[in-house]
């Protein structure tokens, strides 16, 4: 594997990586967030729409995110508010940001389908002095666009805040036991609404590096990458250096798929598959993997104090009648 592989496979896993870390605070705090997939296309739209409009990609990416974030706390304050059904919620999230999409870009671009821009501001790759010089480290870390390396610096951020800040204890509190949180003291409904307005700033900022980069707007531009970055969390087991790893692992089919539509004659749409087969064989590994780690977790002799009840129970001659009792 070149070097040139591993620096477009760091590139690709961006927005999956920035999805599964916003991912991560909600799943923390004990809600299966579903709405990744609407959120990141949220904001892929509206970041383009507000670079174009203003030429500014600074107030495109602020525009992208506010528009999320709004979004998200219209979703939050439906589930957590209202007390709907989360997954619900999350689906009709999903939904109702691809339909925005496509009726928004018609009315303002008179398009439905693919909208390109040219001359539209986009995100460059910098080069870092320094690190750029350096033979193999330089090609690796140097080269990538702003958002790319905020990725990293957020998933730092976010190891931090979990395990090292009151913050991140309370989530985890949250999420394992939320009743037991509450007599603490702990405002449970305010950490579930962080964690959600968390979720809904990360995920903009994946879905503003996807149409940043192209300088267009591509209907479903995701592609199910929410959906993939559910999967990565976990499939990291929850932690930020297991979503790294998942990112690493997406991102470098998803390079695979890219490569081998220009350099094979396999059919575009089979490849274009990958990444979710990819997914379902994950899940199929993690499930085989889970359970035999709870075989193995499980006590070798945890039914055997059963079982020697009642075969004790099963021993003991049965009670005759009372003394005095009459006989039949």
């Amino acid at each position: 594997m070149s070097l040139q592989a591993i620096g477009d496979t760091i590139a690709i896993m961006t927005p999956f990586l920035l999805a599964a870390t916003g991912g991560l605070f909600s799943s923390l705090a004990g809600m299966l967030n579903i709405a990744l997939e609407g959120l990141m296309l949220n904001s892929a739209f509206f970041s383009v729409v507000f670079t174009v409009a203003t030429g500014n990609l600074f107030l495109g990416v602020l525009a992208g995110v506010a528009a999320t974030l709004l979004l998200t706390a219209v979703f939050g304050g439906i589930a957590l508010g209202l007390r709907a059904n989360i997954f619900i919620c999350g689906l009709a999230t999903n939904l109702l940001a691809a339909a925005l999409s496509i009726v928004l870009s018609f009315k303002i671009y008179g398009q439905t389908g693919s909208v390109t821009f040219p001359g539209m501001p986009t995100l460059e790759p910098l080069v870092i002095p320094g690190i750029s010089s350096i033979p193999v480290l330089g090609e690796l870390l140097s080269g990538h666009n702003l958002l790319t390396y905020l990725s990293w610096v957020l998933l730092g951020a976010a190891y931090l805040v979990i395990y090292r800040l009151p913050f991140g204890m309370r989530l985890r509190a949250v999420g394992q036991d939320p009743e037991a949180s509450r007599a603490l003291g702990i405002n449970v409904r305010g950490m579930h609404i962080a964690a959600l307005l968390i979720s809904g700033f990360a995920c903009a900022l994946g879905g503003a590096s996807l149409t940043l980069t192209l300088g267009a707007f591509v209907p479903n531009v995701t592609s199910g990458r929410g959906w993939i970055a559910l999967v990565i969390i976990y499939l990291g087991n929850r932690t930020p250096l297991g979503i790294l790893i998942g990112s690493l692992v997406f991102g470098f089919v998803e390079y695979l798929s890219n490569l081998l539509q220009t350099t094979s004659s396999i059919p575009a749409g089979l490849l274009l598959a990958m990444p979710f087969f990819a997914t379902v064989l994950a899940l199929i590994l993690y499930a085989v993997l889970e359970s035999r780690l709870a075989r193995r977790r499980a006590p070798l002799g945890a039914g055997a104090p059963a079982a020697k009840a009642g075969a004790d129970a099963a021993q003991e001659p049965a009670e005759g009648p009372p003394e005095g009792s009459p006989e039949r």
